[in-house]
């Protein structure tokens, strides 16, 4: 991608944090899924790497290699005229000069944004210190401007998510990484798990920086996380497990009553699909 059109997209697509709607993001998982979602008008593509990991084999987590994740990433890149930012899980490396390396080779693939998370694996104990989180972003956003392209920056803890430590004391540690994040160079902040709109608006009068939340059940609708003064809302892996889920609902109505209904509603003809992926972009 031509360096000047990838940072007019990456400020593009920072401007889209500031509102003034929320900025609303239910993640691809390949170039199928990213054109779909383009065609219905989202300003901007967000990839999950869970879904691309299950849709290569992998269970979550970093099992898949930074390779092909960007593999992934460069695909959609390529296909879609509308930014785009990559889910890095915790950067595939545990070094500043593995951040480094994954901002460039994020870079080359054409992408103009990343989450970054603080943890590496399944459980609370490798979360990652937060003095050394504060240097991978920071490995990240020096890397990034010294090739003249402002990456946007999520990063995000999962305290909530996993869950980390005391229930009493979750929302003050959320509130110190997210604000250590911040002034280490990220753009916004995540903080995936919280679903109560309480907490959710405490946590947007805790920094000076978008927030983005991750949608789940229990968590508020998108109106209501609008006007709790949420920028982003992202859908995660949901949006595939979805898929995966109607693909169960199809095996199990085939082989238990032998009718296949469920292959008929709401799928998307032959021809529209063939007319989207068809298009060649400008």
């Amino acid at each position: 991608m031509d360096a000047r059109v990838q940072a007019e997209k990456a400020e593009q697509f920072r401007k889209l944090h500031r509102g003034p709607r929320i900025l609303v993001l239910p993640n691809a998982w390949d170039v199928a899924s990213a054109r779909i979602l383009e065609e219905l008008g989202y300003p901007a593509i967000a990839t999950t790497s869970a879904g691309v990991a299950f849709s290569l084999g992998y269970p979550d987590g970093q099992r898949v290699s930074r390779v092909q994740m960007l593999e992934v990433v460069a695909r959609i890149a390529r296909a879609v005229r509308v930014p785009v930012t990559a889910d890095m899980e915790a950067g595939y490396g545990t070094t500043v000069k593995d951040m480094s390396e994954t901002a460039k080779a994020l870079i080359a693939a054409g992408a103009i944004g990343l989450n970054l998370e603080d943890v590496t694996g399944e459980d609370e104990s490798s979360q990652v210190n937060v003095a050394l989180q504060v240097q991978k972003i920071q490995a990240i956003r020096e890397t990034a401007s010294s090739l003249g392209l402002p990456l946007v920056l999520n990063a995000r803890t999962d305290i909530y998510l996993m869950p980390i430590g005391p229930a009493e004391t979750r929302f003050d540690r959320t509130v110190e990484r997210l604000r250590a994040y911040r002034q280490a160079g990220a753009d916004c902040l995540f903080a995936p798990g919280v679903q109560d709109s309480e907490t959710i608006a405490k946590l947007v009068r805790a920094f000076e920086a978008p927030l983005n939340i991750l949608l789940s059940p229990g968590c508020p609708p998108l109106r209501e996380l609008e006007k709790l003064g949420v920028a982003r809302a992202s859908a995660g892996s949901s949006a595939m497990r979805a898929t995966l889920g109607l693909l169960r609902r199809i095996g199990k109505e085939l082989m238990e009553a032998g009718t296949y209904s469920c292959l008929q509603d709401g799928a998307v003809p032959f021809a529209e699909v063939n007319q989207i992926l068809a298009r060649k972009k400008p």
